[in-house]
């Protein structure tokens, strides 16, 4: 009998101990309560309690912490339904509002979210709910950060991990979206043809300015031969007439047999002509010839003995 009543004190003194001395993990703080009343909060370390009198109330987690979201269906702004889920980050800053001011902080703060994920993207349209991520994210944080704020909660950040469409909405969006590329590119071949049309009539443009360039060219520098030629033939002509004048036969067999010629060669280079004919005879050939080389031994002799000087005047006689 002794025996267990000494097991039994061994006992008390133990649970007595256990509800005297209390060691509070690092990451977390716990509340006491004297006669359930919330007195004060244990930060991590050790720690004496009066037992019976003082108890432990909540072991609230300080560490930042992840609460999924559970998917959900909502309505956008042009009825269509899509499903939606998230992650949320959060941090507990203030241990004592985080346990007395809300019942249950992680089925409250789930509710207060999927109740502003759903009013958030009600007020938008599909394309904007899918292609505005961040703004729904910055919108969520914003309202849900400022409405857990009196639990001694931080909200650091929401994430929207999915916004999934129905099927056929889907497949009106693909539909869609070929039509959409279709049409550029529609658009970018038409408009490659336009440019390659442009670029290949400015071409034929420069083209044929370059080739009036070059015909007016070749014009200006055949008259200029014209011109040339005619002058020659001007001035042989002059010289011609003035050997003529000066009683000179042999100017005009030199005229003739110069005209001989030339005709011979049009007649030569004739492609029709096949048989030459000469209706004129072999001395007015040779004769004009003869011409041709007493005209230039003329020249010739009146260029090697100038004619002399005229006699100077003699002076008068002085007497």
């Amino acid at each position: 009998m002794d025996s267990l009543i000494g097991l039994v004190v061994v006992v008390l003194v133990f649970i007595a101990l256990a509800k005297l001395v209390r060691i509070v993990p690092q990451g977390f703080e716990w509340t006491v309560q004297r006669w359930g009343k919330y007195t004060h909060t244990l930060t991590p370390g050790f720690h004496l309690l009066v037992p019976v009198v003082q108890s432990i109330g909540h072991k609230i987690n300080m560490m930042e912490q992840v609460l999924d979201v559970p998917s959900q269906e909502v309505i956008t702004r042009d009825n269509a339904v899509v499903r939606v889920d998230g992650v949320v980050f959060y941090q507990v800053l203030d241990s004592a509002k985080a346990a007395y001011e809300v019942a249950n902080l992680e089925r409250a703060s789930l509710a207060l979210i999927m109740t502003n994920i759903r009013t958030v993207l009600g007020s938008m349209d599909l394309d904007e709910s899918l292609s505005k991520r961040d703004e729904i994210n910055a919108k969520l944080l914003t309202v849900v950060d400022e409405a857990t704020h009196p639990w001694g909660v931080k909200v650091t950040r929401i994430e929207i991990k999915d916004i999934t469409p129905p099927r056929d909405l889907v497949d009106a969006m693909a539909k869609q979206m070929k039509a959409e590329r279709e049409k550029r590119a529609n658009i970018l071949e038409a408009e490659g043809l336009r440019q390659a049309a442009i670029l290949k009539a400015d071409g034929e443009k420069q083209a044929a300015i370059l080739d009036a360039e070059g015909k007016k060219e070749a014009a200006f520098r055949e008259a200029e031969a014209r011109e040339r030629l005619a002058e020659a033939e001007a001035k042989a002509t002059t010289s011609v007439s003035d050997a003529i004048a000066g009683g000179d036969i042999n100017a005009i067999n030199y005229f003739v047999a110069n005209k001989y010629v030339e005709a011979l060669k049009e007649m030569a280079r004739s492609p029709n002509q096949k048989m030459l004919m000469l209706p004129f005879e072999a001395s007015g050939i040779l004769g004009s010839l003869a011409g041709i080389a007493e005209i230039a031994k003329n020249s010739f002799d009146k260029s090697s003995n100038p004619p002399p000087p005229p006699p100077r005047p003699s002076a008068p006689v002085m007497r």
